[in-house]
C-alpha cells in the first residue's frame, strides 16, 4: 500500500546516519526488530527523524499507556522538576507517599498494601523475590513456561520465554521450577481443562515427586501472558493457584508489569477474575514512560521487612511520582474504559479478517493487550515464525509500529487512549502488510482465503 505519510525510502537519510552512529558506540545486544529511528510522538501517533509519521501499536512495549506526551504528565513532570530533581530513599518527599497512598487505594488485594519503589520491571520482580524469601524464610520458587519477568539474574532465572534470554548466563538463580502455562490453542495435556491441568500436575506430580511444597516461598505468574504469547489463561486457573497456595503457605506474586495500569481494561489484569495477589509488581505503563517500579504487597507481608533489608537509590523519584500519580489519574478516569470498549471493537476487526486470511489462527485478549497468532494452516497449527518476521518489517514500511511475541504472534499494544478511527486505520495497514508477506514467501506463505 501506499501511506501518504511515508515521505522517504525506510530508513531514510537521517535514519540512516544515526543508525551508523549507534552501531560504533551502543551495545549491540538489544533485540531490535526494524530500524525506526524517533523524533516525536503526540498521542497514538510517532514521527521519524525523516518527518514519516507511523501510527503506534506498540506503545514503548506496553509503556507509554497515555500516549506519547500527554499534556497533563508533562505538566506534572515540568512542575515536579522545577521543584527538585533527585531524593535518595534514605529521605521523605511528598509525591512518593502519595503515589503508595494511590496504589493503597487501587491495588486488587482487598486489604491495605504497602510498595517498595524501583525504576523497572526486573528490579520490581527482584525485590518481590527477596521479599518472598525473607517472609517465608523459603528457598524454592514455581514459575511459568513462556514467561517473561526481566533479565537481572533473579527474574532471568524465571524468564522462559525465549532460550536466547538465557544462552550464556547458566547459571541463574537456583531453586526456580518451571511448569507449563496453561494453553488452549496449543495445549501440552490431554484433555480441554489446561488450566486445571496444570494444577493437577503442580500439586500430584512436581509436590509428590520432585518439589517439597513447604520450601516453596512464592509461585511468581503472569496473570495474562505476555512475551509468551499473550495467553489469556482459562477460567478457574488464577483461582486454583490461589487456592494452592493458600493450602501449603505459599505466597502468590502477580506480574503485571505489562498487563497492569487499565491495559486489559481493568486497573489490573487479576480482577477479570477476581483473584488476589499477596505481592504484585508494576512498572510499564505506570508513568506513561519514565522509569519507575513498585512492588506492591499486603501489609502483612511487607511490614515483615526489617530496616535495611532491601533498599534502592533512584527509587520513589520525584518526576517519575509524578508522571504516574498523572498516569493513574488519567486511566483511572477514562482510559481503562476506553481500552476495555476499543479493545472489544479492535478484536472484533481482527477476526473479521481471520475470515478472510486463514493464516490467522487466533486472536486472543483482553482491552489492548492483543495477539494476533499466525500459522502455516488452521488445521495443523503450525507457528508461521517467518511470516510474522515479514508483517512486523512490512507494517513498519507501511507506517504502523508493531511488535511480536511467542513463537508467531503478532501483539497490538496500543496507548489507552486509542479511537476507533485510529484502529480503522491501523486494520488497512495489517492487511496490506499481512497480504504483502505472504506474497514475499512465495505460494508456500499460506496465504489463503478462510474456509
Amino acid at each position: 500500500m501506499k501511506n501518504p505519510h511515508i515521505k522517504t525510502e525506510l530508513p531514510g537519510p537521517r535514519a540512516r546516519e544515526l543508525l551508523a552512529r549507534d552501531t560504533a558506540v551502543v551495545a549491540p545486544s538489544y533485540p531490535r526488530d526494524y530500524p525506526f529511528v524517533m523524533s516525536h510522538g503526540r498521542g497514538a501517533e510517532a514521527w521519524d527523524v525523516d518527518g514519516n509519521r507511523f501510527l503506534d501499536f506498540a506503545a514503548g512495549i506496553a509503556v507509554c499507556s497515555t500516549g506519547h506526551s500527554h499534556p497533563r504528565v508533562v505538566a506534572a513532570i515540568q512542575e515536579a522538576a522545577e521543584r527538585f530533581l533527585h531524593i535518595s530513599s534514605d529521605y521523605w518527599h511528598e509525591r512518593q507517599v502519595r503515589l503508595a497512598e494511590r496504589i493503597n487505594e487501587i491495588a486488587p488485594m482487598q486489604e491495605p498494601v504497602m510498595s517498595f519503589f524501583a525504576q523497572s520491571g526486573t528490579e520490581s520482580v527482584e525485590g518481590a523475590l527477596k521479599l518472598a524469601r525473607f517472609v517465608t524464610g523459603r528457598p524454592r520458587f514455581i514459575g511459568f513456561l513462556g514467561g517473561f519477568h526481566g533479565r537481572t539474574m533473579g527474574s532471568l532465572s524465571f524468564t522462559s520465554s525465549k532460550y536466547t534470554q538465557q544462552k550464556g548466563f547458566f547459571p541463574t538463580m537456583p531453586g526456580v521450577t518451571h511448569v507449563p502455562y496453561p494453553n488452549n490453542y496449543r495445549p501440552l495435556f490431554a484433555g480441554a481443562e489446561q488450566g486445571q491441568a496444570v494444577l493437577r500436575y503442580i500439586e500430584e506430580v512436581l509436590f509428590t515427586t520432585s518439589v517439597p511444597p513447604g520450601e516453596v516461598a512464592a509461585i511468581l505468574v503472569e496473570p495474562i501472558q505476555g512475551e509468551g504469547g499473550y495467553l489469556v489463561p482459562p477460567d478457574g486457573f488464577l483461582a486454583g493457584l490461589r487456592s494452592l497456595c493458600d493450602r501449603h503457605g505459599i505466597l502468590l506474586i502477580f506480574d503485571e508489569v505489562q498487563s497492569g495500569i487499565g491495559r486489559t481494561g481493568r486497573m489490573f489484569a487479576c480482577q477479570h477474575w477476581d483473584v488476589a495477589p499477596d505481592i504484585m509488581t508494576l512498572a510499564k505503563g505506570l508513568a506513561s514512560g519514565l522509569p519507575i517500579g513498585l512492588v506492591v504487597a499486603k501489609r502483612t507481608v511487607m511490614s515483615k521487612w526489617t530496616r535495611g533489608a532491601h533498599g534502592n537509590t533512584f527509587g520513589g523519584n520525584p518526576v517519575c511520582c509524578a508522571a504516574a500519580l498523572a498516569t493513574i489519574d488519567l486511566v483511572s478516569g477514562d482510559y481503562v474504559a476506553n481500552a476495555a470498549r476499543i479493545g472489544d471493537y479492535f478484536q472484533g476487526r481482527l477476526r473479521e479478517l481471520a475470515l478472510r486470511h486463514e493464516v490467522i489462527g487466533e486472536v486472543r485478549g483482553k482491552g489492548l493487550m492483543i495477539g494476533m497468532e499466525l500459522v502455516t494452516d488452521r488445521a495443523s497449527r503450525q507457528p508461521a515464525r517467518a511470516l510474522c518476521e515479514r508483517l512486523i518489517t512490512r507494517a513498519y514500511h507501511n507506517g504502523l509500529l508493531l511488535l511480536s511475541c511467542g513463537q508467531s504472534t503478532v501483539r497490538f499494544m496500543p496507548p489507552l487512549m486509542i479511537g476507533r478511527g485510529e484502529v480503522d486505520e491501523a486494520m488497512q495497514m495489517i492487511e496490506a502488510s499481512l497480504t504483502e508477506a505472504a506474497a514475499e514467501g512465495g505460494p508456500a506463505a499460506g496465504l489463503r482465503a478462510a474456509r
